[in-house]
């Protein structure tokens, strides 16, 4: 089954608008864990604006699943990423001034520059997962960086899929096709939520984990935690 590893980011963005301790981002990924999560991922900026770098630090000793650390390649995070030790680093494309994820990356351009990094990371035995948008020649060109794993960017399919889930699912579908010829793991996240993500997880077997924060915290306000989390694993 698909792995549904929960991004807790925006748990540190309600603790933040108050400050303090509460809500705790430990706690929250002890007990993602404990109702089903398979694994946790936070995106620690270098504004701190969410996810801070204590929180780096606080939470991976309560990881009992996989731990998934997202970033850009900055020496600052690639340091950071060799201090925890994570399961798994999934590298953005995003500069400190982004939002939020909003493209991937150009594994043709930046070749020379992730195929370093993530050289890197693998000689310390993290799991390495890059960022890409569903073209063809991106899936290739990540092949050639050295990856083990791509994360199919996915609000192209989430923005089409209420007007042509058909339409919206059919570069995933040809991309997912590619990244298993040349024994890619296929991970994907950005705006999948319970409208659309049993479709994506249909259509797309080789699938190995989705990375679903945004809706699925907000979700858990109306459901609660233990339930949303529950909802998801079904749609699995």
């Amino acid at each position: 089954m698909t792995k549904l590893s929960v991004n807790i980011n925006k748990i540190a963005t309600i603790r933040n608008a108050r400050g303090g301790v509460l809500p705790s981002v430990v706690e929250a990924a002890i007990q993602c864990q404990s109702f089903g999560a398979d694994g946790i991922t936070i995106h620690p900026r270098p504004d701190e604006r969410h996810i801070t770098r204590k929180d780096v630090l606080d939470i991976k000793p309560i990881i009992n699943t996989e731990y998934n650390i997202e970033g850009y390649p900055s020496v600052d995070f690639i340091k950071m990423v060799i201090d925890i030790m994570p399961e798994q680093v999934t590298l953005v494309p995003d500069g400190p001034d982004v939002l939020t994820s909003c493209a991937g990356w150009d594994t043709i351009k930046f070749q020379d520059y992730l195929k370093e990094i993530i050289s890197e990371f693998k000689e310390h035995g993290i799991r390495t997962s890059i960022f890409v948008d569903p073209k063809l020649e991106m899936i290739e060109g990540a092949k050639l960086c050295g990856t083990d794993r791509i994360e199919l960017y996915t609000e192209d399919y989430a923005s089409q899929y209420i007007g042509d889930k058909e339409k919206a699912i059919a570069p995933y579908i040809l991309c997912a096709k590619k990244a298993t010829e040349l024994g890619l793991g296929i991970n994907a996240g950005h705006d999948l939520s319970l409208e659309n993500l049993a479709y994506f997880s249909e259509k797309i077997p080789e699938l190995a984990e989705v990375s679903i924060g945004h809706a699925l915290i907000s979700d858990a306000l109306y459901f609660g935690l233990e339930k949303t989390i529950e909802l998801y694993k079904e749609l699995l």
